[in-house]
């Protein structure tokens, strides 16, 4: 195998699939990137046995081939080599020579043949969404997934496709966020997964290099075949292929959680409620983790206090002619939506001090979050 690489875009590509490979790898070749070179370009791919990840990146490919690198090592020398021209060379026993200008290093590798191969997704359920869109979509519920390893089943997100729209869905028991987008389900294309917290990690940083991506699922796995944009300095010739297990179980039944009646819907200024809380939440300790949410005429007022720190209150004008009523609620809980959320206005609904707290806004998003007793 030889071929000749722009240095930053190899560097880019190395970067591309790193992430995927853990400091304590369970065997010598997961600490390994698979190298293939064919044509006009080479493929990086690294794997976890979880999760495994592919990109193609243009080169100048004098003798195909295949080889293993350890990534993360390969990783920094590319990045540190003097001159944006780069020559692989893999010679016998696997090892391999780097010469960029005056640097010349030569690594030793593992054999092709011993890497795990990725999956082939022939059969599996497939949609195509737009990359944006789903970003969005993850990024509106991302927060809310357990990190709880005895909870397993509520450590990622769950996709559900059925009845003409794709919902997403994570929950920890104590807060749930639910988005949802119509969209063509097929019935043979109808199916629901669990994806690994992990998984979601890796999907937000990938997503938005090009327009759309497609998504294949069955019972055990998921696959995402992400686009590129071809115009950009990246040196990505293909898509960027993501490869995942699913965490197997069933999902509980996220639809019980959901209030089917509030009694108070008040409108409220994104940004202005969350820095009240935010600035409110400044004296809470961990003892004391918790603000209190009190709806007056016209009036919401939010206070907290901690023996250890003292006490807040911020207030803020509003639409409101119902009773008074005041409920405490964990401030992440009410914070991490609102940030996730992009819209000017979100809608907020209580029924009284004891039943969960309920954000909206007028796209099919809902967060519930569960209040905390007041002693």
């Amino acid at each position: 195998m030889k071929f000749k690489i722009n240095r930053d875009h190899f560097s880019n590509g190395l970067a591309q699939v790193l992430n995927v490979v853990g400091s304590k790898a369970a065997m010598p070749i997961l600490s390994n990137v698979l190298i293939e070179a064919e044509k006009d370009q080479i493929s990086l791919s690294t794997t976890n046995l979880d999760l495994g990840i592919r990109c193609k990146i243009k080169a100048e490919v004098k003798e195909g081939g295949s080889v293993t690198l350890p990534v993360k090592r390969l990783a920094t020398i590319v990045r540190e080599l003097p001159n944006v021209d780069v020559t692989v060379d893999a010679g016998a026993n696997h090892q391999v020579k780097i010469a960029s200008g005056g640097s010349h290093f030569k690594i030793m590798g593992i054999g092709a043949e011993e890497f795990p191969k990725l999956p082939d997704t022939g059969d599996d359920k497939s949609h195509s969404l737009e990359q944006g869109e789903l970003a969005t979509m993850l990024g509106n519920v991302a927060y809310a997934q357990s990190t709880d390893e005895t909870r397993y089943i509520l450590n990622g997100v769950y996709f559900n496709f059925k009845d003409g729209k794709l919902s997403l869905v994570a929950t920890d028991g104590r807060r749930l966020a639910l988005v949802s987008k119509e969209m063509n389900v097929p019935a043979a294309g109808a199916g629901a997964i669990i994806l690994p917290a992990k998984t979601v990690a890796e999907l937000l940083r990938l997503l938005g290099k090009g327009d759309k991506l497609k998504i294949a699922f069955n019972d055990r796995r998921a696959s995402f075949q992400i686009e590129t944009n071809k115009d950009s300095n990246s040196g990505l010739s293909d898509s960027i292929y993501l490869f995942s297990k699913v965490v197997e179980g069933n999902y509980p039944n996220y639809q019980q959680v959901i209030p089917k009646e509030t009694h108070q819907r008040i409108k409220l200024e994104r940004e202005l409620f969350l820095q009240c809380v935010h600035r409110a939440a400044l004296v809470t300790s961990e003892k004391s983790n918790s603000v209190k949410v009190k709806l007056g005429a016209n009036l919401l007022e939010i206070t907290a206090s901690s023996p250890d720190f003292g006490e807040s209150h911020e207030s803020m004008a509003i639409s409101y002619s119902g009773p008074e009523l005041q409920v405490a609620f964990n401030p992440q809980f009410i914070m991490d939506p609102l940030r996730a959320l992009t819209k000017d206005e979100v809608f907020f609904e209580v029924k009284d001090e004891v039943s969960p707290g309920v954000f909206k806004t007028l796209e099919s998003f809902v967060c519930v979050i569960m209040p905390v007793r007041l002693s």
